[in-house]
């Protein structure tokens, strides 16, 4: 089965639809899947709810889908550098729900295999464990936590291959295979596309069957949200 596709808005085109939900891999704004989610605005489609880490910024990542109101839901762990979400937010236009940071990779990575639910000790006794079933295990109170699953999971890898398999690139690795073993369909923005065997079995992050889509963007915009410099000793 063919997986690359020539642009963007083609390997989306007969995938998204209204009311969806989409997850998108990134740490901040490192290893989001730029081009992808520039295409999702473009598409026009509308209602979703997105599972992500982050909620970009004002005029990038995700924050381009708050600009466009096309977000009625956000699943997130931190949405501190979004002005625009902050105001639809505290206006009652915008839901959200939050998530520690680890919980929320984890039910992503559990949704990716099949697991419906697990216990977890984070947020026991705060608002996290709200209307959650709790149980005690050797003493200790747990929490339970469903798995999350998407209709299409949107990617940023370094390398891929024509069969899918992924290279990440250092801290792109923090949740975007997570995203990608969730979605029923999964779309990466890569890099690079090497030929079948040219990737090392330990350069392999995440293998090609969790893969659908692929669409290549060689020189993708990467930006910093906070530049902080050391101030040196003369």
């Amino acid at each position: 089965m063919r997986k690359t596709y020539g642009d963007a808005a083609t390997a989306l085109r007969d995938v998204v639809k209204n009311g969806q939900t989409i997850a998108v891999g990134g740490f901040g704004l490192c290893g989001i899947p730029s081009t992808l989610i520039a295409a999702l605005r473009d598409s026009g489609v509308k209602g979703l709810t997105c599972i992500s880490n982050n909620a970009g910024v004002d005029d990038f990542g995700l924050g381009l889908l708050l600009q466009t109101r096309q977000i009625k839901r956000m699943v997130s762990s931190y949405v501190g550098e979004n002005k625009e979400f902050e105001r639809q937010f505290l206006a009652g236009e915008l839901e959200l729900e939050f998530n520690p940071q680890g919980t929320l990779a984890e039910r992503l990575r559990a949704g990716g295999a099949g697991i419906p639910a697990f216990f977890t000790r984070t947020g026991v006794g705060t608002v996290v464990a709200e209307n959650k079933e709790t149980r005690e295990f050797d003493g200790q109170t747990y929490v339970m936590e469903r798995a999350l699953k998407a209709d299409v999971s949107l990617v940023k890898a370094k390398k891929a291959d024509p069969a899918g398999n992924l290279m990440f690139a250092r801290t792109a690795r923090n949740f975007n295979p997570e995203v990608a073993m969730a979605g029923g369909i999964t779309i990466v923005e890569v890099e690079e596309l090497v030929e079948l065997g040219q990737l090392d079995p330990d350069e392999v992050h995440l293998p090609g069957i969790f893969v659908d889509r692929i669409v290549v963007v060689p020189n993708p915009e990467k930006r910093i949200e906070r530049k902080s410099f050391r101030t040196r000793n003369a």
